[in-house]
């Protein structure tokens, strides 16, 4: 934190320890502060406001990898309750590199995506005369991305269910939160693009978390005879998926 008493020198540079602490230099009272704004579904003001110019990679780094663990360890009871127990249960830690494939994956490359078409379509629309600038960072879109995993914790935590249906629900109740919580902050940033470009910026957005949501369903939380047919390397598959997505 800083002391107050004045600048002694801003400048830092990318092969400095103290370049990469500054994206880590947040209390535990900023990061919970963050992390229920990112579940409130209609905050007093903007995520990007609330960040006031100084985003933290802290509380995005660990609440993937909460939601990694939790993943791991609610999609191995899901696959118990799924499995026939007149042998035993061996664990599947194919999950837990899936859960990390896929989380770590989507949080750290869809924002290094979505900054680089923001900067390259704003730059063509100020050129243009039809915009300004993008006023997003790299980190910023790291922070709102870690930030918006917050609601896969607790839906991580109830949807080992044995019934499909209430699976859907909370998976569901996850994505509609995430993703309004994503759109409602990136729009003022994507709509200095031209309109066409913000809407389809905006549609890959969704859909790119849309399939974020269907993948934690499908390779986590497969129940009754669907999960009894999943092959035992579907999450290191989907891993390979989702890597193909992001180009890695």
């Amino acid at each position: 934190p800083s002391s107050g008493t004045g600048p002694i020198s801003s400048k830092r540079y990318l092969w400095t320890l103290s370049f990469y602490a500054q994206f880590f230099d947040v209390d535990t009272t900023a990061v919970l502060h963050r992390c229920l704004s990112a579940l409130l579904p209609f905050p007093h003001k903007s995520f990007l406001d609330i960040l006031d110019g100084n985003p933290d990679l802290y509380g995005p780094f660990w609440i993937a990898t909460t939601v990694v663990f939790i993943l791991f360890l609610t999609g191995t009871i899901s696959q118990y309750l799924a499995s026939h127990h007149d042998k035993a249960f061996v664990y599947n830690f194919r999950l837990l590199s899936g859960a990390a494939g896929l989380v770590y994956g989507y949080t750290a490359f869809v924002p290094v995506g979505l900054w680089a078409a923001l900067k390259w379509f704003s730059s063509s629309a100020a050129r243009g005369g039809g915009g300004g600038d993008s006023s997003i960072s790299v980190v910023e879109c790291w922070a709102l991305y870690g930030y918006a995993n917050a609601i896969w914790i607790p839906v991580a935590l109830i949807s080992w269910s044995p019934v499909a249906i209430l699976n859907y629900v909370f998976v569901a109740v996850g994505f509609a939160v995430s993703a309004l919580f994503l759109t409602r902050n990136l729009w003022p940033v994507v709509s200095v693009t031209q309109a066409k470009v913000s809407r389809v910026l905006v549609i890959v957005v969704v859909a790119l978390h849309a399939g974020l949501a269907i993948a934690i369903k499908f390779l986590f939380f497969a129940t009754g005879p669907a999960a009894k047919d999943l092959p035992a390397d579907a999450p290191e598959k989907g891993e390979k998926m989702v890597r193909a997505l992001l180009g890695m």
